[in-house]
Parts: C-alpha cells; sequence; structure tokens
C-alpha cells in the first residue's frame, strides 16, 4: 500500500555505520533505521546470535516457558529497575500495554471513566489508542472518531498538569515522552520529569515513560529517567532493543506490575526466541563495548561540531538533545535535506517540517562522528542561502 513517500535507494548491505547502494556508492548512516540499528549494521556478535538461534528455535508459543524472553527479563529488570515485563512486537503495541495498564489501573480504583495525561507535538504510535495519544493532527486525520480518555496539556509544562489534577478526578497516569523524537527533538527538563513523579504520588497515578526512541543507551544512560534519579511506575521500549529485529517491551514496577491477568493481553509473536536472544546479545554488546559512554561523548562531540559549523548562521533556530539524539532546527520547513543527504551519501531525516533529526548508531566513532558534521553542516548552510565557511 502506497503508505510511505520513499526514497530512490535501495541498500544491499551495510557494515558499522556504512551502508552501500545497489550501484556501490556508500552512505554514512546517521539515522540508524530511525533508532533501531543500535550496533550499527552487520555487528558481528549479533549475526552470530541470529545464525546460531535461527539454528535452534525461531518460534514456540507464550503457552510454554521461552528462555530467552525470561534472560531477557532478567536483564532488563536488571538495567531498569522495574519489576515485570510484557513483551510484544513494536512501538505502538508496547504503548497500547500501558494504555491498558493505567485502565485497568483505574477500575480498580473504583475509577469509570479513567484518563491518561498527555502531551502536545507527542507521538506514541498509529493504532487507534496511540495514535489518539498522539499529538499531532496529522496523525489524527481521516481517522475519527479518536479513542477517547487522553487529556493533553503542553509539553515540558508541569503547572499545566497541575491544573488537570486539580479539575480531573478521572485520571489515573501521564504518559510522556522524556524526548519527543516526532515532536522535533525536545528535550524535557530534568526538573520537569521529577515533578511529574511528584505530582504522580501525590494523586495516586502512574508515571507512564514512552523511552522507545531515547532510552536504551541514545542519551548515555540506559533510560533517560535515571538521568534524573527516579523509578517510572511503566516504560516503554522498542526500537533499538534487539538491534534491528523486530520487538517491543512494557516494562512495570510495583502496583502496575501486578495489573495484567492472565487472559488481560497476549502476543502471539512477542517475546519469541529469535528476537528475545537478538536483544540480549544488544544489550549485553552495549555494556562489553562501552557504548552509554560513547553515546554521551559523542553526541557532545557532534553537537559542538554543529554549534561551531553552523553557530550564527542566519535561519538556524537551535542544536538540541541528548547523547546521539540530535536535532537541528531551522526557522523554515527542511523537508528537501533529506535527497540533498542522500545525494551527499549522507541518511538523515526531517521531523516536525523544521527539524533535521540525527539518531546514529551508538557504536559511531570519533572520526565517522566528524565526517557526520562535514558532510551535513555545508548542506544545511546552502540551503539557508549562505557560503559554506572554510574550516
Amino acid at each position: 500500500m502506497n503508505t510511505y513517500s520513499r526514497l530512490p535507494v535501495a541498500f544491499t548491505h551495510g557494515q558499522g555505520v556504512w551502508l552501500w547502494d545497489a550501484q556501490g556508492k556508500r552512505y554514512l548512516d546517521a539515522l540508524g533505521g530511525i533508532a533501531v540499528n543500535t550496533l550499527g549494521h552487520a555487528h558481528p556478535k549479533l549475526v552470530a546470535t541470529l545464525a546460531a538461534q535461527a539454528g535452534r528455535l525461531i518460534h514456540t508459543s507464550n503457552i510454554y516457558q521461552i528462555t530467552e524472553q525470561e534472560n531477557l527479563a532478567t536483564k532488563l529488570a536488571e538495567i531498569s529497575g522495574m519489576d515485570k515485563v510484557f513483551f510484544c512486537n513494536s512501538g505502538c503495541e508496547a504503548n497500547e500495554a500501558a494504555i491498558k495498564i493505567a485502565r485497568l489501573y483505574g477500575k480498580s480504583r473504583n475509577i469509570e471513566n479513567p484518563a491518561i495525561v498527555v502531551m502536545e507535538k507527542a507521538f506514541h504510535g498509529r493504532t487507534l489508542a496511540t495514535l489518539s495519544a498522539t499529538g499531532s493532527r496529522k496523525v489524527h486525520a481521516g481517522f475519527e472518531p479518536l479513542v477517547s480518555g487522553f487529556v493533553r496539556v503542553p509539553y515540558d509544562d508541569l503547572e499545566a498538569v497541575r491544573q488537570v489534577a486539580q479539575h480531573n478526578r478521572n485520571v489515573v497516569a501521564v504518559l510522556v515522552e522524556p524526548i519527543q523524537g516526532e515532536g522535533g527533538i525536545n528535550v524535557a527538563h530534568l526538573e520537569y520529569l521529577r515533578g511529574l513523579r511528584e505530582l504522580c504520588d501525590q494523586y495516586k497515578w502512574l508515571l507512564m515513560l514512552d523511552e522507545i526512541q531515547c532510552g536504551l543507551g541514545r542519551t548515555g544512560k540506559w533510560f533517560l529517567y535515571q538521568h534524573a534519579g527516579f523509578q517510572p511506575d511503566v516504560v516503554t521500549l522498542a526500537k533499538g532493543l534487539a538491534g534491528g529485529v523486530p520487538i517491543g517491551a512494557c516494562l512495570a514496577k510495583g502496583a502496575a506490575s501486578e495489573i495484567f491477568k492472565p487472559g488481560n493481553h497476549g502476543s502471539t509473536f512477542g517475546g519469541n526466541p529469535l528476537a528475545c536472544a537478538a536483544a540480549l546479545t544488544t544489550l549485553e554488546t552495549i555494556e562489553q563495548e562501552n557504548l552509554l559512554a560513547n553515546a554521551f561523548e559523542m553526541g557532545e562531540f557532534i553537537r559542538a561540531g554543529f554549534s561551531a559549523a553552523l553557530g550564527g548562521a542566519k535561519g538556524l533556530v537551535a542544536i538540541r538533545g541528548m547523547g546521539l539524539m540530535i536535532g537541528i532546527e531551522l526557522d523554515r520547513p527542511c523537508g528537501e535535506l533529506t535527497q540533498r543527504g542522500l545525494d551527499a551519501g549522507l541518511l538523515i531525516n526531517v521531523t516536525a517540517d523544521n527539524v533535521v533529526r540525527l539518531l546514529p548508531p551508538l557504536n559511531i566513532s570519533r572520526d565517522e562522528a566528524q565526517q557526520l558534521v562535514e558532510r551535513l553542516s555545508p548542506l544545511i548552510l546552502d540551503f539557508l542561502g549562505q557560503s559554506v565557511q572554510a574550516n
């Protein structure tokens, strides 16, 4: 179906941060499959795991025990501080699970019409419930009536949430991205996130964090909430969890982890041996190769490089992000930069119409990070109608 405006290129193979097309042209992948290819392309440890696991067992069913799933759940609990995990296949499915947890939690408190606070410019998926939670009219268009039960407030505005708390007794949870990816790489202040935790504690709400794009090491810690020093009640994951193999996970702690009972939720393919083996290898490789530190350091290096190359350019609004989640906001729509990047052997994309989004693999090297800055900066300056400055 015609659901994507595809770019005119097909890739045949990759290695690390590099991809090659059918004509043999090489590209620096600064998008990482949109934060999916955590270890880049064809990482030898992940390749070996997939080959070995496929040779043993790909799928059984969740009506049986799955050793790889149990091992992955143990690892995720260890690095996250959460108690239990539900496995699925994608980010929107993980968020669906979170929404269902919140509703059942509300019903357990005798709230007939449970509501969830969500944010303007949020993106939580494209199923009917998750697109209803999403703060984008473009995503909503044509799919009305939307699912009810969501109360929308401005992002990074704690007072707006306080006002909801004082006037809406149906609220049972807050669902928020610590960094909005599709919304334009908008980074929440840590004080805001801590304030949400305090409000949720005060009103007995669940604090549910969508870390599908920003989690799993991209900001320099396993999860962004670890920068703020608290535990959420629910956190959702997908994208980079298995280095490119489809998987999603909804992690819960405390009361939230006890909500689901047999029959409340399920997934045929969720937590299958292949995906879980890939995820476990991805997490272990992040540790073994010290990629949390690398993500933080390379993110600082890249943002500093762009600040030096683009600083003072007319039309540049901001360079922002954390770790290897980087946005360059311009004062005008800049979607054509995606094709210009492709022509220059660089994979990027544009979100929120005017924000260049960069999500390179966590194992990008300093030399490759420098090449990213050197390839993209002239394209942005030329797009803004300014001369390229000599180094």
